[in-house]
């Protein structure tokens, strides 16, 4: 169920609704005509490359102990809201899309199955776009995302 939940999330996606995929970028992730670079970096227009992963096949485990107090917080707080954060604006969010905010569990569980894509890792992949610069987590870290967020999502379902 956890895993159908998930994909079932990413054919919305394909289908083009409205949401679109997370990025924090700099300059030197943009070429000369403002298209973006392989890291999933973001347009001129805010548009991403489309050069996220394969969903991660994450899976919440019975023995669960990973809540947004105990991880999900401290994750996006060491590693995304330097870009994804409501109180950024302008170039302040270095390209991240306007309604990708992950300062609270409401933004991060709007957008999980982008997160999935981008920096979560599982037993289908290892998704490493996120974060482009600066600190970057663990493998150990981005499974344990993988798993937060399949854990989430599966509480949202039931």
């Amino acid at each position: 169920m956890k895993r159908v939940w998930i994909r079932l999330g990413l054919i919305g996606v394909s289908l083009g609704f409205a949401l679109v995929a997370t990025g924090c970028a700099d300059d030197a992730g943009h070429d000369e005509d403002g298209a973006t670079d392989e890291g999933g970096h973001h347009d001129v227009d805010g548009a991403v490359d489309g050069a996220g992963g394969e969903p991660t096949g994450s899976t919440c485990p019975t023995d669960n102990d990973l809540t947004y107090e105990s991880f999900g917080q401290g994750f996006v707080e060491s590693y995304c809201v330097r870009c994804h954060s409501s109180e950024l604006e302008g170039e302040a969010r270095n390209g991240a899309t306007v309604d990708h905010d992950f300062d609270s569990l409401e933004g991060i569980l709007g957008v999980a199955e982008h997160i999935d894509l981008y920096a979560a890792a599982g037993p289908d992949a290892a998704n490493t776009v996120m974060p482009p610069d600066g600190d970057k987590p663990s493998l150990e870290e981005r499974e344990k995302l993988g798993q937060w967020l399949a854990c989430e999502l599966e509480a949202l379902a039931n």
